[in-house]
């Protein structure tokens, strides 16, 4: 397999076994849609240097790839009934907006970190992320916003769920308006660790919550390559 610069990946869907999926990787991680297509992946080594993860930053990503991964995302909301798709930042956004077209929507509810005037700190909640983990936010919903979430059948978007901890973040913030979403999404889901996170919360999120393909945590072998750990 040829080695990637950095801003080569994620830009093309492969077509199923083009790569082997397979075995220990180096630099690449070999993600698989349901499908079989394929999607070159970023290995990114975590700060214990003994473990890593496949990394995806969509707003990155091609027009294909993006498309693709909205796509499939919809299908899988099918069955949810989805009326309105809320979108967490910041790289939520893109997938939502996306997403929120395949669906037939006309529109879609952007959640933020950025405070304008008019908005409530009451309608506020901390935020945090495993991307920016030293950086103090709040998630913000825009009060005129509220009409478009309220008595509707929600669908909470975020490009990658790691830790989950961004999804809680946007939980409790349409909880605090008395919004309950009917499903969770994302192009990623990276490694396990946001099940344990989303149980705390509720043990329905799980259930609730779809993506379009998983990622595993990663192992250091002893020639310095990474491996998947045993099922």
């Amino acid at each position: 397999m040829t080695e990637l610069a950095a801003h080569e990946f994620w830009q093309e869907i492969h077509s199923p076994g083009t790569f082997r999926s397979d075995g220990d990787v180096s630099t690449s991680y070999i993600a698989e849609l349901d499908d079989g297509r394929q999607l070159r992946l970023p290995v990114r080594v975590l700060a214990d240097g003994q473990h890593a993860l496949a990394s995806l930053i969509i707003n990155q990503a091609s027009f294909q790839v993006l498309d693709v991964l909205a796509g499939s995302l919809a299908e899988k909301l099918e069955p949810f009934e989805v009326e309105v798709v809320a979108g967490l930042p910041t790289l939520g956004l893109t997938l939502a907006a996306a997403v929120a077209q395949k669906l037939g929507h006309t529109r879609y509810v952007p959640l933020g970190t950025s405070r304008k005037f008019w908005y409530r700190d009451s309608l506020s909640v901390a935020l945090s992320s495993i991307t920016t983990p030293t950086q103090q936010k709040r998630l913000y919903i825009d009060p005129r916003m509220l009409p478009l979430l309220e008595d509707r059948r929600v669908a909470l978007i975020d490009d990658v769920i790691s830790s989950g901890t961004s999804i809680v973040s946007g939980l409790q913030l349409l909880a605090g308006c008395g919004i309950e979403p009917v499903a969770i999404g994302a192009a990623m889901l990276q490694s396990r660790r946001w099940c344990e996170t989303l149980d705390a919360v509720g043990p329905q999120w799980r259930e609730k919550t779809v993506g379009v393909f998983s990622t595993p945590m990663l192992e250091m072998t002893e020639t310095g390559t990474w491996r998947r750990p045993a099922v």
